[in-house]
Parts: structure tokens; sequence; C-alpha cells
């Protein structure tokens, strides 16, 4: 067998490391394109996941208002308004216990309450536009003559316009509403404690929304 000399045998080595070189450097590529693919695809998983969880959490923030707009009801209603007069023989006095048919909001209707003030005045359901760029409101019962903004003499018409003074909620006080109904029968601020909600002073409940407590 003929032995390949020096030089010869050393151009025959720096070829097959050359050739193996090649080949570990193409695999390694092989194998950075395959995971950097994988962590992509996981990428753009994640990102439309995230993506659909806060466009439900944005839908149902914007849920807000609607029909009666009784959602984000202050806790504690506060005092009375100035002006108003307490009711010279209301058929519930403070402190008697209550259930109300009023189903103003979830977890309302058939609650026990208490009576925490009477008053004689005029009590109106409206329809208004929130200030804060809410949904309109329509039928929002209740709120009374002495929570509008100079609105003249009582009782004012169906179709009237007034400027809300209340703030039961986000976005009512300033705002301008349209009368969609008017009572004079004795109207309640009451607290209620259920397993649904905690309130203080929750204005109004007018007297045909509530019975006596057995």
């Amino acid at each position: 067998m003929k032995k390949l000399n020096p030089t010869a045998r050393l151009a025959a080595v720096t070829a097959a490391l050359g050739l193996a070189l090649a080949g570990c450097s193409t695999g390694s590529d092989d194998a950075q394109g395959s995971g950097g693919e994988e962590s992509h695809g996981s990428h753009e998983s994640s990102s439309s996941e995230t993506s659909s969880s806060e466009h439900e959490d944005m839908a149902s923030t914007e849920s807000g208002h609607g029909s009666g707009g009784h959602e984000g009801h202050a806790a504690d209603g506060g005092d009375p308004p100035k002006g108003i007069t307490k009711a010279a023989d209301p058929k519930f006095d403070v402190g008697d216990t209550v259930v109300l048919s009023a189903d103003h909001m979830p977890g309302m209707k058939g609650a026990e309450a208490t009576v925490s003030g009477a008053f004689d005045t005029t009590t109106y359901s409206i329809s208004y536009t929130p200030t804060d760029g809410g949904d309109p409101v329509k039928d929002h019962k209740w709120v009374v003559h002495e929570e509008l903004k100079d609105p003249g003499k009582a009782p004012l018409k169906k179709g009237d316009k007034a400027t809300v003074n209340a703030d039961h909620m986000p976005g009512m006080k300033g705002a301008e509403a349209t009368i969609d109904s008017a009572t004079d029968e004795t109207v309640y601020m009451v607290d209620i404690k259920t397993d649904e909600m905690e309130m203080t002073n929750h204005k109004w409940v007018v007297e045909s929304e509530m019975k006596p407590a057995k």
C-alpha cells in the first residue's frame, strides 16, 4: 500500500475536520431555527389568549348602566337632600322593618329593610345620559324634587327636562334628565343588608314598593 507523504496526510486530515465542523454547524442552525419557531408560536398563542381576556374584561366593564341604571349605586346614600320635608303621617316609621317589592337592582326584591327616613315630596322616574360617558339610563327610580336643579314648582310633568343634582351613582350628578313619571306617595330611605348587598340610607323606595315584615 502506498504511503501518503506528510503534506498529503495533513491535507486529508484538514479536509475531514472541515466536513465535520460544517455538519455540526448545520445541525446547530437547524436546532436554533426549530426552537425559535416553537417559541414564536407559543408567544403568538399567549398573546392571543391575553388579547381575548382583555377584550372580555373590557366588555364586562363597559356593560355599565343599562335600564334602571342602578349599577354602581353608592353603598351609603348619605343624608337626605336639603329642603325635603319629613312625612307627617307615614305608613312606616323610622326603625320599622319592611319587605321590599321593588326590584331596582339584583337582590332587592323580597329583601327585608329597615326604614331610616320618610318624606313628603314629589318623586320622579327619569331617563338620562350619564356625564361620565356611560350608556343612556332609562326609567331610573327614583329621584326626588329636591334633587333637581332649580326645578320650579312640583310636580314636573312627563317629558319635562331637568338637571340632576343627586349623586346616587357615577355620572348622575349634572346630567340632563327627562321626567318619565311622577308620584306624590310617601318616599323612604332604607337600610338593606342581605347576602347580595349592604346599603345604608338607600335612596329611594316609595310606599307602594314596601309592605310590613311578618
